[in-house]
């Protein structure tokens, strides 16, 4: 079955043939790191195949059904890929799959009763149809980007005998063995824009803004972006608030400000001391549910103990909108081009990294040894709800 139709002088038999894709969330630097490696590749006369969005894409494509090619593949190319690198999110797409627990209303209707889609209770892994779709397309080997729900999966795969290569992607920057992630340097410049700006309407009315930025399980995001923007306090996922001493201190900012107003940012994922989480909807394959409203929380009842009027902003998506900036070009590039060097040595199983200020690699399952969150002790006042950053000799760049 010809793959696309595409002409064996620019899709062909090679020495190589790659498959990519990107999971999860989207983050700017995804094509930037695409473009890399189709360009590194084909420089090598290898063959590269895309995955649409991300793991379901092998899920979802069908080796006897020609239709199920244009949704879920596509051939790479210089002159396919030659200007994604423009703008941002993913050219391939991207979706929170996971095809080791498919709810059994979401298994394609082709795999119904297969050998290659095994029940376990009450998710079904199709993990065997996964392995028999790479071997069907002839995929030597996988690059897979994405944060450590993705790269956990990737992680898996090599286990079961497919060459793997992971590149770390989140905003968060909590994928653990990097010091670094793609994403991250963009989601802070456009999280100090974003505050900066707002301190406009919150100046002219003397209000507090309550600025509630990504950050499920670290607090990375908002400890970096509000130390950066200097605001009065940060508020992150691994520290809970007390209501009442947060009321205090930023009232006493507001009263020491000269334009009589404050600034508070949280991450989504930060809570109430004796509170939980605010998430809602349905969970995703990755059993996480949709995280959002902490912010507009807070700010309901620094009202109510304050008597201030608060402006509640959700950057949310804001942060990972738009181009990458020049950090993330950097790294998504550099990322691409350590894995194709990988791939030209005929290693696999591994994930690119930057530790210490160096590139390196890790192995693919390092993702699943540890998580990566805040040193609260080194670099947070937990009093103070604000960063506390007075060593910083032999830290990282990003301090952590």
């Amino acid at each position: 079955m010809a793959l696309l139709d595409f002409d064996s002088t620019t899709f062909g038999e090679t020495d190589m043939r790659l498959a990519i894709l990107t999971g999860g969330g989207d983050v700017p630097g995804l094509n930037s790191c695409i473009k890399a490696v189709v360009m590194r590749a084909a420089a090598n006369g290898w063959d590269v195949l895309g995955f649409r969005r991300g793991w379901g894409g092998p899920l979802h494509y069908n080796p006897d059904d020609d239709a199920s090619q244009t949704r879920w593949l596509q051939p790479l190319t210089p002159d396919i890929v030659r200007t994604i690198d423009r703008t941002g999110g993913t050219f391939l797409h991207t979706s929170r799959t996971h095809p080791g627990r498919v709810r059994p209303d979401e298994v394609p209707a082709f795999l119904a009763g297969s050998k290659n889609a095994v029940a376990h209770g009450d998710v079904v892994d199709c993990t065997p149809h996964v392995l028999a779709v790479m071997e069907a397309l002839g995929i030597d080997a996988l690059i897979a980007i994405g944060g450590d729900d993705t790269l956990s999966y990737a992680a898996h795969l090599h286990d079961q005998g497919l060459a793997v290569v992971a590149i770390p992607k989140t905003m968060d920057n909590d994928v653990y063995g990097t010091d670094y992630c793609i994403g991250f340097s963009t989601a802070i410049s456009r999280g100090v824009d974003a505050i900066t700006a707002l301190r406009t309407p919150t100046g002219s009315h003397e209000r507090i803004a309550v600025i509630e930025l990504f950050g499920r399980n670290s607090g990375q995001t908002a400890l970096i972006s509000g130390y950066l923007a200097d605001v009065d306090r940060s508020l992150i996922s691994e520290v809970p608030v007390d209501m009442d001493r947060l009321a205090d201190l930023v009232m006493a900012d507001r009263n020491r400000n000269p334009s009589h107003y404050a600034i508070v940012v949280v991450s989504e994922g930060a809570t109430i001391s004796g509170g939980d989480i605010i998430e809602g909807g349905e969970a995703d394959a990755y059993g996480h549910l949709k995280l959002g409203g902490i912010g507009q929380h807070m700010g309901d009842i620094l009202t109510q103990k304050t008597g201030v009027a608060t402006i509640n902003q959700q950057l949310a998506y804001l942060m990972r909108a738009g181009p990458p900036d020049s950090l993330d070009r950097m790294v998504a590039t550099i990322f691409a081009n350590l894995a194709m060097q990988q791939l030209e040595d005929g290693k696999s199983g591994v994930m690119m990294a930057l530790r210490d200020g160096k590139y390196t690699t890790v192995a693919a399952n390092t993702c699943l040894q540890g998580e990566n969150r805040v040193d609260v002790n080194e670099l947070y006042d937990i009093k103070a709800y604000r960063p506390s950053v007075r060593y910083a000799l032999g830290k990282p760049m990003f301090l952590y």
